[in-house]
């Protein structure tokens, strides 16, 4: 696998630089259910393996994916914990009533 193969994989399902595994699933479900043989108006069997070709490629990248648990990227994945620590003493910013 290539960067260059995993960007034209994001291009053939629509995706930008930061996607959920959920995320990929879904957008996969619906290109398949539109552009499946059985189903789709215009039939392209060349859409479906790039389609197919592709979903390998994100799933493989996912699959070998090294998941970082540093205190850094939990603040960049849940930016309320990183609001809540910078401006949580502050009560316009907490929600609690000064005494």
């Amino acid at each position: 696998m290539t960067y260059e193969g995993l960007k034209k994989a994001l291009e053939v399902f629509g995706l930008g630089e930061r996607a959920t595994l959920r995320q990929i699933k879904k957008r996969h479900r619906e290109l398949v259910k539109a552009h499946h043989p059985d189903q789709a108006e215009v039939q392209n069997p060349e859409t479906m393996i790039r389609i197919n070709a592709a979903h390998e490629i994100l799933m493989s990248y996912c699959e070998n994916y090294r998941f970082s648990f540093s205190e850094e990227e939990f603040l960049e994945q849940f930016p309320e914990e990183r609001i809540k620590r910078q401006f949580g003493w502050d009560p316009v910013w907490s929600g609690e009533k000064e005494s």
